[in-house]
């Protein structure tokens, strides 16, 4: 059994959502710990993360962003059913409970996906390689078919399903968190047949839920890493494809790292959020910039890449 050969994503979410986010994570891509960052074009600084993702060759993909500070789409900014009294998006849990009291129009979730597209092109010049979803909304009843629609639309082939193997067992997890996680899981699996009929495709595995924040060390990345691996390779293979352990297997590793942003610099426009303000995107970053984890991917022939090169 030779050695499993596996390609690392590992994805710096939140790209443009403050300065200080923007220069943590180039840190990170400089010191070879991140090899992928998804862009909030909402974002108070996303010119500026497009901007560095240009200068320093970072490759870039779309954080698709419904739940968070100001819709890109002009005619959505005023009224729209998106928009909560206040006018900025319903937030995290407030999207979930609008979209099951049947409250939003998915017309408009088109309207803002695709206008997040265009403004991705106008920053960057060129088509988002991959696009996922701000707080998983990519994976939601209805917004999933939507999502996919834009995808396909637009010939953006990969996404993330945020399907994290081994998470049950991992116990340092809060119940709030981990009820919101399984949730998220389960939105997760019932997607993955839509994705498919439109030809969507994704990573092997994804990691990322149980090592956000405080949580992340370089043990716990490796645990999950091993874990996903070994339930990946135990996995009968369809016989259209070689066994697992003879081909190569690609993972995702979505993280946060940043320096903590300093209001009122940050957010989608309305400031940044307490986890953006906190400890713990920094202790992301110095975790990720390890040597021993660095030396980790080496010693198990594990190359980092971006979705360009899957």
């Amino acid at each position: 059994l030779r050695m499993l050969q596996v390609k690392l994503i590992v994805t710096g979410d939140d790209f443009g959502y403050c300065p200080r986010r923007n220069q943590g994570i180039v840190d990170c891509f400089l010191a070879g710990a991140v090899s992928n960052v998804s862009l909030l074009v909402n974002g108070s600084a996303a010119a500026d993360a497009a901007e560095l993702a240009r200068r320093y060759a970072i490759p870039i993909g779309l954080h698709a962003n419904l739940s968070e500070g100001s819709p890109v789409c002009e005619v959505l900014k005023t009224n729209s059913s998106l928009l909560n009294q206040d006018g900025f998006f319903h937030g995290k849990m407030g999207f979930r409970t609008a979209l099951s009291k049947g409250l939003l129009n998915m017309s408009e979730v088109k309207q803002e996906l695709k206008a997040q597209v265009e403004l991705f092109r106008k920053l960057t010049g060129h088509l988002p390689p991959h696009m996922d979803g701000h707080q998983h909304v990519h994976v939601l009843p209805e917004v999933r078919h939507v999502f996919a629609e834009v995808l396909e639309e637009y010939g953006i082939k990969y996404t993330r399903v945020p399907i994290e193997p081994g998470l049950h067992n991992c116990d340092w997890i809060p119940p709030s968190l981990m009820d919101f996680y399984l949730g998220v899981e389960e939105d997760s699996f019932n997607t993955v047949d839509v994705f498919t009929r439109h030809g969507i495709r994704w990573p092997d595995i994804y990691i990322g839920l149980s090592t956000m924040g405080k949580n992340m060390s370089v043990g716990n990345i490796w645990s999950a890493i091993d874990t996903a691996i070994a339930e990946f390779t135990s996995k009968a293979p369809s016989p259209a494809l070689p066994p697992p352990q003879s081909r190569t297997v690609t993972i995702e590793l979505m993280v946060h790292p940043g320096y903590p942003s300093v209001p009122p610099a940050g957010g989608c426009g309305e400031g940044p959020d307490d986890f953006s303000q906190s400890w713990e995107r920094l202790h992301e970053l110095q975790t990720l910039i390890k040597p021993e984890l660095q030396s980790h991917y080496k010693t198990r022939n594990v190359q980092l890449c971006s979705f360009k090169d899957l």
